[in-house]
């Protein structure tokens, strides 16, 4: 569908990408008050901890829910409601300091991470294919972006005023985001109809809480605990449950069928791997970076300075968006996997050989954070060319959904090898130098991990609707097939978008 008269392609693409670097800014401007937060909440440290699993539990249950719903009845729509929850949450935080209202409104923040996918699939759906690979390498790209970008922002506001100007800032840039939504972004007539799947969304809920849950609070509750195994153990017969129980429903939360196809299922787990080597530069970099010099590798920055080395990256990411996109459509999603691992690897072996002035984990980091970039923006191409135009928005849920599962495993792993390699200087306990090597070496193996799975795409030259495109020769078709139907002889996303089309219904449009 073409854009409305009026409205310009760069215009909604730079719309839909300051909503995302909003939701994704919003994580990281919490960072510099992590070690205060028991004092500021009036809480011991496990309770106070809630305030950042809250917002993690959250985004990983709204996510592929905002995404179902965005297909069935309006992406725009579902975009609106997501950032009005964030700013909700954000009111909520800026004017309470009470321990359960601040878990209820990093709650409500965490329900607007569904925005980035829900703009990508807005952008198929409107933007000509001539601007459609640049405009979702440029939206896949403010996930890590804003991330980087929130953190010496939120180290500012933190170091001079009072911690709830952070929450006033998220709340003013939310509304900002829903303005600008509003205004400038028209809505896509494509409508799947049909029933929400309540039952689907309760166990992929039960099942996502009992996996992610002792994945954040294990290093507190102890990996042996009886509570920790038991929610693993729970996990593990609920996800195949749900599963089970999907493949049933006429109306599924998650097309399992689809998400099993070769280029999704392995495009989802490179995401998981992706996402764990990203987040391993959150993790390292900066305590190397502030760590004071007598723990022996320590450069002495302050939260502040750190952030802004650490942005470098974040900016990388943004100007590598449109040659992600060129490589993309040159070569396929396949190829811009693979050069993003690889650039993922190099970073991480360069900061095992060079990590002694600041310039150093500055150079790594943004080589890291270059090779996230190509994948990050590749993601979202590799799966819309494998999935119709009526899931797109369920489908790109589903892949952020693996990318935070993917940075919460690293956020587990790593924490976990740096509390048990530390050094003692003076009061303070340090991460080891051994143990951050270790971490940068498992970092670089998850993307090692992300560059094997995406040596098994299948090749396509190109990623995005009305672009010319090559299907493996032997491979089967993209198209949907539906009950009693055979395959259509279009590739999914073409086959859907007629609707009416005579054997092959397509989804409802709806003026």
């Amino acid at each position: 569908m073409p854009l409305p008269p009026g409205k310009s392609s760069g215009v909604v693409t730079a719309a839909l990408a300051f909503s995302g670097m909003v939701v994704s800014m919003m994580f990281t401007l919490v960072v510099p008050i992590i070690p205060d937060l028991p004092r500021l909440v009036s809480a011991s440290a496990e309770d106070a901890s809630w305030v950042i699993t809250s917002t993690l539990l959250a985004s990983a249950v709204f996510t592929p829910v905002s995404g179902r719903l965005g297909d069935m009845y309006g992406k725009r729509r579902m975009m609106v409601i997501s950032l009005a929850l964030m700013v909700v949450g954000s009111a909520i935080c800026a004017l309470t300091s009470a321990l359960p209202l601040v878990v209820l409104g990093r709650t409500l923040q965490g329900c607007a991470v569904g925005v980035i996918p829900l703009g990508i699939s807005i952008m198929r759906d409107l933007l000509p294919p001539s601007r459609m690979g640049s405009a979702m390498a440029l939206m896949s790209a403010t996930m890590g972006a804003g991330g980087a970008i929130g953190l010496p922002l939120g180290a500012v506001v933190a170091q001079y005023a009072n911690w709830h100007v952070l929450f006033l800032v998220s709340a003013g840039m939310g509304v900002m985001g829903l303005v600008l939504t509003l205004a400038l972004v028209p809505d896509s007539p494509l409508r799947t109809g049909g029933r929400f799947d309540f039952a689907g969304v309760a166990g992929l809920s039960a099942g996502l809480i009992c996996l992610l849950l002792p994945i954040s609070k294990g290093g507190t509750w102890g990996w042996t605990s009886p509570l920790t195994l038991g929610l693993f153990a729970a996990a593990a017969v609920i996800l195949p449950l749900w599963g089970w129980a999907e493949l049933r429903v006429g109306n599924p939360l998650v097309d399992l069928r689809t998400t099993t196809r070769r280029e999704v299922l392995l495009t989802n787990l490179a995401s998981i791997a992706f996402g764990f080597a990203m987040f391993g530069t959150q993790l390292v970099f900066p305590q190397v970076l502030q760590a004071p010099a007598g723990s022996g590798y320590g450069l002495g920055l302050s939260l502040f300075d750190a952030g802004l080395c650490m942005a470098v990256g974040g900016g990388m990411m943004i100007v590598l968006s449109p040659v992600s996109a060129r490589v993309t459509g040159a070569y396929g999603p396949k190829v811009t996997l693979i050069l993003g691992a690889l650039l993922a690897v190099s970073g991480y072996v360069t900061a095992l050989l060079l990590m002694t002035e600041v310039w150093h984990v500055v150079l790594a980091a943004t080589i890291v954070s270059a090779g996230a970039g190509l994948g990050y923006a590749a993601m979202p191409a590799s799966i819309m060319s494998a999935v119709p135009t009526s899931e797109t928005a369920a489908a790109n849920g589903f892949n952020s959904l693996m990318r935070s599962i993917g940075t919460s495993m690293a956020s587990a792993v790593i924490g976990a090898v740096l509390a048990a390699q530390t050094v003692r200087l003076g009061t303070a306990t340090l991460p080891s130098r051994g143990g951050l090597e270790i971490a940068l070496i498992i970092s670089a193996v998850a993307a090692t991990a992300g560059m094997i799975l995406s040596v098994f795409l299948p090749r396509r030259r190109a990623a995005w609707p009305g672009a010319d495109r090559q299907l493996t020769p032997g491979r089967p078709d993209t198209g949907t097939r539906l009950p009693g139907k055979a395959a259509s002889p279009l590739a999914g996303d073409a086959a859907l978008d007629v609707a009416g089309t005579p054997g092959e219904p397509g989804p409802r449009r709806t003026e």
